[in-house]
């Protein structure tokens, strides 16, 4: 399906992620919507790669878009409430990394690094068996 001229556009940008709400016509002149999130990824070699995922909304289903779309938000703020809850959000988070050690997420990265660089593959701790 060819996609037809964006009528009206609005981006929302957030982190890696980026949407976009375009306001598209029909063949036979009637509007509906397209929804796309965009998201940036890097690749080893530095370059970047976007996977774009979409959406198209026609105009029969909004409603019923909209009412499912409100009870789904309601239910998530009435259950966890509106603050962030996130390793990626909360500088004090401690996850365990794939070593068994506990690290705070700004570095957790840094520290599997370095344990990958001071460890190699025919390393081994027979305390573990």
């Amino acid at each position: 399906m060819m996609e037809q001229e964006e009528i009206y556009s609005k981006v929302l940008r957030a982190g890696r992620r980026t949407y976009f709400f375009d306001v598209r016509a029909t063949k036979a002149g009637d509007y509906y919507l397209t929804i796309t999130e965009s998201k940036k990824f890097t690749n080893d070699d530095g370059s970047f790669l976007y996977k774009k995922h979409k959406i198209y909304l026609y105009k029969e289903d909004f409603e019923s878009f909209k009412e499912i779309m409100d009870e789904m938000i309601h239910f998530i703020i009435t259950e966890k409430g509106d603050e962030v809850i996130s390793e990626r959000h909360q500088k004090d988070f401690k996850k365990e990394n794939h070593y068994g050690n506990e690290s705070n997420s700004d570095d957790g990265q840094e520290n599997a690094e370095k344990n990958d660089s001071t460890s190699s593959f025919t390393d081994i701790d027979f305390d573990d068996i």
